[in-house]
């Protein structure tokens, strides 16, 4: 396994194998979303590639398409303990996703895994805590979206502050392995602090984040976006997970050839039931 720090960890994408079957956030530019009580497809649903599923974070837009976030190491090719985004494998861009909720696939069109080893990443920060994906929406199903939380509501925004120690927060999914149990699917928690120069924030939620729960998105107190789920670490705490920095993972992909990429903002208020 890959050690951050004490920490052993492993990638949260539940497998084929294992189960057949300068960073913006904004609201979108004239699109036409589902309401959030009738939408199909939103944060929380599952994704499936050839070589795993897991679970959106949240929405985004470039003007032009829209797309939902997923975790990198969804289309890793490697071993669940291969999360060095410099050196791991991945399906290619242009992977077809299939979306829960929706008529069409989804294609995979950016990978951070693959833009990094193109561009000869160097940081070691960058390499362990890049992971982030986007799955573009086939037009037919923008109709069928929404980006709010289902639960909490929000995003409200883009969060690029440290979380301090204690912090509340929240998340929203629900792997396949937890049977569908929908009370299981928002998830509250406390911050155990950021580290790796802002790169992962550590957390512990009840349930914890398990395999297909990878990507899963997090809000603050506030209800700001502020990570995605990529790892379950051994310590500090057993069950506890890492979390992604979304705020550098939307930078990165912004310089990496998709420099109008926004967060899209929930259309329902964040209800702050912490």
């Amino acid at each position: 396994m890959r050690a951050r720090v004490l920490a052993p960890v492993m990638a949260l994408a539940l497998t084929a194998t294992a189960f057949a079957a300068p960073a913006l956030a904004g609201k979108p530019r004239q699109k036409a979303y589902a309401p959030a009580a009738t939408a199909t497809i939103h944060p929380g649903v599952q994704t499936r590639t050839p070589s795993g599923q897991c679970t959106a974070n949240f929405v985004f837009t470039d003007g032009t398409s829209t797309y939902l976030g997923q975790a990198a190491h969804c289309s890793g090719t490697g071993e669940a303990t291969s999360t060095n985004g410099c050196t791991s494998g991945s399906l290619p861009e242009g992977t077809l996703v299939r979306i829960q909720g929706a008529s069409q696939p989804g294609v995979m069109v950016y990978n951070s895994w693959i833009r990094m080893q193109k561009a000869g990443e160097s940081d070691p920060n960058a390499c362990d805590y890049n992971d982030f994906a986007l799955v573009r929406i086939d037009p037919a199903d923008v109709s069928k979206t929404n980006p709010s939380v289902p639960f909490f509501g929000g995003p409200t925004g883009l969060s690029s502050a440290p979380i301090g120690l204690g912090q509340k927060v929240v998340s929203y999914g629900n792997s396949s392995l937890r049977f569908g149990l929908s009370p299981l699917s928002p998830k509250f928690g406390r911050s155990l602090g950021t580290s790796d120069g802002g790169w992962n924030h550590t957390v512990y939620t009840a349930t914890p984040g398990i395999p297909g729960d990878s990507g899963s998105g997090f809000l603050d107190a506030s209800g700001r976006a502020f990570g995605t789920l990529s790892t379950v670490a051994i310590a500090p705490l057993t069950g506890s997970n890492g979390v992604s920095d979304l705020s550098r993972e939307l930078a990165y992909a912004q310089s990496h050839g998709l420099p109008r990429l926004t967060l899209v903002n929930g259309t329902e208020a964040f209800n702050g039931r912490l």
